[in-house]
């Protein structure tokens, strides 16, 4: 039988979702509980491979077990078992041919910026203090909609067959001292939504145009964009699948 994982995790102490030698990550983490409190060894597979550093308020992954779960009884042993920056919410029944990454629709991440230091948010949100055109950047968003190929924002060196995404939204939203940037789309490459930021960046303080943007994109070049924000800023806040409903 499948089942889905319905989780959150803060990642400032992982490397990342994937596991990876020498290193720890979230997937691991899960592996290593569900193994210990199912007493079979476990392949868990996600629904996305967030960065060393990226939050998620919502991750789905699945895993096959060979008899029926009782789904509240292991979310509440999960919970006793992991570390507290992992928060298991739910573990769902699926179809057996049910994948969490490739059935994903759409993915939504968030980007978090204070603009007033905070001590109490330097782990959770990039501080940055410049004063920025905000409508600007939301001009620039509507750019993205405009194209599908993001190699320009892409990590080089990625082994990906398409460098295709499309862009469903893209908004920067201002509170009292908080930024908060917006992007979905039905999938997102390696430091994608990172570069695009630190591109906006760019432009709302004016080094670059709209113009610019553009050429940037068309370029298909990742050293013609702009730098990449810290990973700390950066949340995957929504999953989305045609047969789950939550």
């Amino acid at each position: 039988m499948r089942y889905f994982i319905h989780l959150a995790y803060k990642g400032t102490n992982y490397h990342g979702w994937q596991s990876q030698p020498d290193a720890i990550s979230v997937q691991e983490c899960l592996e290593k509980a569900l193994q210990t409190l199912l007493r079979k060894p476990i392949s868990i597979v996600g629904a996305g491979r967030t960065d060393s550093g990226v939050h998620a308020k919502q991750m789905f992954a699945h895993f096959d077990f060979d008899k029926i779960i009782d789904s509240e009884k292991l979310v509440r042993k999960l919970n006793s078992f992991l570390p507290k920056d992992i928060a298991v919410f739910n573990i769902l029944t699926v179809h057996d041919d049910a994948h969490a990454r490739f059935d994903a629709t759409k993915r939504t991440y968030e980007y978090y910026i204070h603009t007033q230091k905070n001590a109490f948010e330097c782990d959770d949100s990039w501080y940055y203090s410049h004063a920025l055109n905000i409508e600007k950047m939301n001009e620039a968003c509507k750019i993205l909609f405009d194209y599908i190929d993001f190699e320009c924002f892409s990590k080089t060196h990625t082994d990906v067959n398409t460098f295709n995404c499309k862009i469903y939204e893209a908004f920067w939203k201002q509170n009292e001292n908080q930024l908060v940037f917006t992007i979905s789309a039905d999938r997102f490459l390696r430091n994608m939504v990172r570069a695009i930021v630190g591109t906006m960046i760019n432009i709302g303080l004016e080094k670059i145009s709209l113009e610019d943007l553009k050429k940037i994109i068309e370029s298909k070049n990742r050293s013609q964009a702009g730098f990449s924000v810290p990973a700390h800023g950066l949340y995957l806040t929504k999953i989305e699948y045609n047969y789950i409903n939550l």
